[in-house]
């Protein structure tokens, strides 16, 4: 795979996003693709690219029908590599692209993982990354009325296709989101 410098992928994320939180999230996304592409001895530029341009067309087609897509649409005509294009549509599971990559289970993994572990952080106190652990996020993810929009399963399979357990997928992502928290003001 190969992605623009990171600047070019930035301003093709905030060309089609304003939303704060959207932006946060896809940074939180970033900084775990780039974890676990350091971990799996992947590169850390093109895996972080695919996590900062996962969602990057959402604000502006967040219907099942348009999103991701309409993004594969932008990402073609602006050059983007086709695998770059496949592994982003594969963090949805409504596209039907295989997750038969590390970096397509990757991105699937970390996505609704980084929205629950957000969640997290800002009720407490603080709303800092500081205080959140593996357990506090495993307590709110059993708990079916906090943050409801994220999808629990997609979590718990996105763990399994990673082949590691729950608690230690949970530790990764906040590990990863603790290095840009000040980006993500938690």
């Amino acid at each position: 795979m190969k992605v623009p410098p990171r600047a070019e992928v930035y301003a093709l994320l905030t060309e089609f996003t304003q939303n704060p939180s959207l932006i946060k999230h896809a940074l939180a996304v970033e900084a775990a693709m780039r974890h676990y592409a350091e971990r799996l001895g992947e590169d850390p530029e093109v895996w972080g690219a695919v996590g900062l341009i996962h969602d990057f067309d959402y604000e502006r087609y967040p219907s099942l029908d348009d999103h991701p897509m309409k993004g594969a649409e932008i990402l073609r005509e602006r050059g983007y590599d086709e695998e770059v294009v496949q592994t982003v549509l594969s963090h949805a599971n409504h596209t039907g692209v295989p997750r038969d990559t590390p970096a397509r289970k990757a991105l699937f993994a970390v996505d609704e993982l980084c929205g629950l572990v957000t969640a997290v952080a800002l009720v407490r106190p603080s709303k800092s990354l500081a205080e959140v652990e593996a357990r506090s996020v495993q307590k709110k993810l059993k708990d079916k009325g906090f943050a409801r929009n994220v999808d629990r399963e997609d979590i718990r399979r996105g763990a399994e296709l990673l082949g590691l357990p729950l608690d230690e997928h949970i530790d990764n992502v906040i590990t990863a989101m603790k290095r840009v928290s000040a980006e993500l003001e938690l």
